[in-house]
């Protein structure tokens, strides 16, 4: 038996799961003393998902509040996206903020929020000593998509276009209030998103397990949501319907960012958002081009910890209890979900003297059980880059 070190865990945000749970906003806004409330949704949402669509038509026409809708632009969140809903935001005059959409577009309200309550831009915040009162403006986060896990993390990344970069922030007094998890509302979300947001939670999880501050808190939720994702992403990628899948995607998703809140990301985040402040392309899939790489990496030093994320992940025991079951099980998802490869985004062996760079700056490759070298970085990066296929 080994002696578990002290840790320290805070997760205040009140949790409300299941089908048609969507439908308690008001009841939400009504116990948070709600009036004005500011809205925050993926531009042209209603156009994609039908259950958003009714939700609003529903939601809008409540007279007990006042409603100010921000649409955000499709894309990452950038700091000019932040600037604005934070200039919408002040001119509403709200007390609650409602983020309904993908986890990006929670991001940029947890961020508008933040820079609302300090009357700072997000740039002006980035370059000062980092402060996160205690916020003065509820938020209910309500997730259109399986990924991130936004609607229960104190975290947030925005993209600085200008830079070529991502700037993550993260505190407990970033999280959201309530989260309203409907699976109803991520059935719409294409096989593409769904894969890309769906890998990104496995990631998360998997990761919560392998930072050097993991605990055993998560630890449990971790392997859980692993469990529970495996099988269901790659169901809920061959078909959008199954109730079942989405349910498990939701819940799932919700719990690794629950994980990677108590724990953290690792290797796979530093490395994949490298690729995604050059490309620009969408987060969840930038983890997946390199998350068996960094696994690959990362077995060496934690075997045992990846023993046990393949056997969550329902692979056959091998015997070889050297943490290849893990990898060889996220590349079976990869492939079950045609998974794009790092080629596809036009990188070359010139790139990844720069990407390495890039991803050694990042905090998250600091939470891996060991350090990583810019030899061992660029070496993930060739290994990504030789496949040509899945």
């Amino acid at each position: 038996m080994t002696t578990i070190s002290s840790f320290q865990n805070f997760l205040p945000v009140k949790v409300r799961f299941g089908e048609g749970i969507a439908q308690t906003l008001p009841d939400a806004l009504v116990e948070l003393s709600a009036t004005k409330v500011f809205l925050m949704v993926d531009e042209g949402i209603e156009d994609h998902n039908p259950a958003v669509k009714a939700l609003l038509a529903d939601v809008l026409s409540d007279r007990r509040f006042s409603f100010t809708r921000f649409d955000k632009p499709a894309a990452e969140p950038t700091i000019a996206m932040v600037d604005e809903a934070t200039a919408s935001l002040v001119a509403s005059g709200a007390t609650v903020v409602v983020a309904l959409g993908g986890g990006s577009v929670i991001d940029t309200a947890k961020a508008a929020r933040l820079c609302t309550q300090l009357g700072v831009g997000f740039k002006e915040f980035l370059g000062a000593a980092p402060t996160y009162p205690a916020p003065e403006l509820a938020l209910i986060a309500m997730p259109t998509s399986a990924g991130t896990g936004s609607e229960v993390s104190g975290g947030a990344v925005i993209s600085d276009p200008e830079a070529g970069k991502k700037a993550g922030i993260a505190n407990a007094n970033l999280r959201a209030q309530i989260a309203l998890v409907d699976p109803l509302l991520t059935h719409s979300m294409p096989p593409s998103m769904t894969a890309n947001t769906g890998v990104d939670a496995l990631a998360q999880a998997i990761a919560a397990t392998v930072a050097i501050v993991r605990t055993p808190i998560g630890d449990a939720i971790a392997f859980e949501a692993i469990r529970m994702m495996t099988p269901a992403l790659v169901a809920a990628y061959n078909d959008g319907t199954d109730s079942a899948a989405r349910a498990a995607m939701s819940c799932g998703s919700m719990m690794a960012g629950l994980s990677m809140n108590i724990s953290d990301c690792t290797a796979e985040h530093s490395l994949g958002q490298a690729i995604g402040g050059v490309k620009h392309v969408p987060h969840g899939l930038t983890i997946g081009l390199v998350v068996a790489e960094t696994l690959e990496r990362e077995r060496q030093f934690i075997p045992e910890q990846l023993e046990r994320v393949a056997d969550a992940m329902g692979e056959p025991d091998d015997g070889s209890r050297d943490g290849s079951r893990a990898v060889r099980a996220v590349k079976k998802v990869l492939a079950a979900l045609n998974f794009p490869v790092l080629s596809d985004l036009e990188f070359s062996e010139s790139d990844l003297d720069a990407l390495a760079d890039l991803a050694l700056s990042d905090y998250f490759i600091t939470m891996s059980p060991q350090t990583w070298t810019k030899e061992e970085v660029i070496g993930a990066f060739r290994s990504a880059l030789a496949l040509t296929s899945r």
